[in-house]
């Protein structure tokens, strides 16, 4: 990423994440009231994500593939799941329908309310308002290992709230039905025709690589990276509005 596209980005990322927390604060009593009376537990949920990919050499915490490193951080959203959701799974991907989902949080993600308190992590640093979205640090390694380079979509680019493959592709990272992408779904999804692998967690992850890699190409020029910018925030509304896509 130039120094043009860092600063700019930081930038649109201090203005948007002040004027989020103000403009979505009075939403914050009335979710904390139907989550309440929805389900018992926390209002807002920390977890822990992998962030922007760095160097062998640099500061990190969560080892990637090849000696590089992530840098982690505690990403807010408002809770979604019962408090117990992974006690007898432990870290997994979550999924469209997923049963552990309470009925508010369902209408929480889809409408991507669930995820206003990321704006602090914007605001912080940790986040930007566009880019990849971040991964469990305890899923990276699994994940990397089954989709070669997939941790380059982080490379020294910090994760988004919103992004080029959330307005694209439906909630777990598969193709809408009769979309451009879809024609390619056959190829993309078990390349290796691995008998009962159809179906897998990798083949959605595969199809978000796509759209992260060309995402993270655009920041190489201003002008590309202000289109793609722009284009991804203009997006964001319909998809929230629509409810699909993440």
């Amino acid at each position: 990423m130039i120094s043009s596209v860092r600063v700019a980005k930081r930038v649109l990322d201090l203005v948007a994440s002040m004027a989020g927390l103000a403009l979505t604060a009075p939403l914050y009593p009335i979710i904390a009231a139907a989550l309440f009376l929805d389900s018992r537990g926390p209002l807002l949920y920390r977890q822990r994500r992998a962030g922007r990919l760095i160097g062998p050499d640099g500061e990190g915490s969560s080892a990637a593939p090849r000696g590089f490193r992530f840098v982690e951080f505690d990403m807010l959203k408002f809770r979604t799941m019962r408090p117990d959701a992974e006690k007898g799974t432990g870290a997994v991907l979550a999924s469209e329908n997923d049963p552990r989902v309470t009925r508010i949080g369902r209408f929480l993600r889809r409408t991507r309310l669930d995820e206003i308190p990321q704006f602090w992590n914007v605001l912080r640093g940790d986040m930007s308002l566009v880019g990849p979205r971040p991964e469990r640090p305890e899923l990276m390694s699994n994940l990397a290992l089954a989709i070669p380079f997939f941790e380059e979509r982080m490379r020294n680019v910090k994760p988004g709230i919103t992004g080029l493959a959330q307005v694209t592709l439906g909630y777990s990272g598969r193709a809408p039905e009769h979309s451009a992408v879809q024609r390619f779904e056959a190829v993309l999804t078990n390349p290796f025709k691995i008998e009962g692998a159809e179906g897998a967690d990798a083949d959605d992850m595969r199809m978000k690589l796509l759209f992260d890699l060309a995402y993270v190409a655009a920041l190489e020029k201003f002008g590309s990276f202000i289109r793609m910018e722009l284009s991804v925030i203009a997006r964001t509304p319909l998809v929230m509005l629509r409810g699909v896509g993440r």
